[in-house]
């Protein structure tokens, strides 16, 4: 079992800046933008999420992924438990799920683009949501610190809630009520056209 050390840093509309930043940095790009659809499993009771943990399946095109994530320790960085293995039939998966008593809880999608910067392990994720771009950095504590700090961040600029938990605080913000944090119609023809300009 591995720890995921990650942090994130919230990011303007207009990507252009920190895409430049990146390839001065020497980052290229080692996955491709992809759309990403991520659905989080937990029992009725909610008794995963009671004790800090979650099981998601995520698919990005024919590819499905199982992911355990284990509690968060407490500090400046998002530092869990994880283990992750790609899964055949993404139908098959979700029937065994649903047979043990563990149903979706909550949908949310991305799409992510993924840039690497050799000979480090470390990677940068940058990721476009329904509510608003983030960059993703995982590696070590130190990698971390210095990876921000070159592209023009703080410590002070890390953010270690998930993506269910800024969505939340995005409906709150906004007086609307949470379902699923998914892009609209309208969302992904602007994001297709972003690509495109890219």
């Amino acid at each position: 079992m591995k720890f995921e050390i990650e942090i994130k840093l919230r990011l303007p509309d207009k990507l252009e800046k920190i895409r430049l930043a990146l390839r001065d940095q020497g980052f290229r790009v080692s996955k491709s933008r992809a759309h990403e659809s991520n659905v989080l499993f937990d029992t009725p009771k909610r008794l995963l999420r009671s004790h800090g943990k979650l099981i998601r399946v995520r698919r990005v095109g024919a590819r499905t992924l199982l992911t355990y994530k284990g509690p968060s320790e407490p500090g400046r960085y998002k530092k869990r438990r994880e283990i992750e293995m790609s899964f055949p039939d993404a139908y098959a998966l979700d029937q065994i799920l649903n047979e043990i008593g563990y149903h979706p809880i909550f949908r949310y999608e991305k799409f992510r683009t993924e840039y690497a910067k050799a000979p480090s392990t470390g990677k940068v994720l940058l990721d476009e949501t329904p509510v608003g771009n983030f960059l993703e950095i995982e590696g070590s504590p130190r990698w971390i610190d210095r990876t921000a700090r070159l592209l023009g961040f703080s410590t002070a600029d890390y953010i270690t809630r998930s993506y269910g938990y800024l969505y939340l605080a995005h409906c709150r913000e906004r007086r609307t009520r949470p379902k699923d944090m998914l892009f609209t119609a309208k969302d992904l023809r602007r994001l297709r056209k972003n690509n495109k300009n890219a």
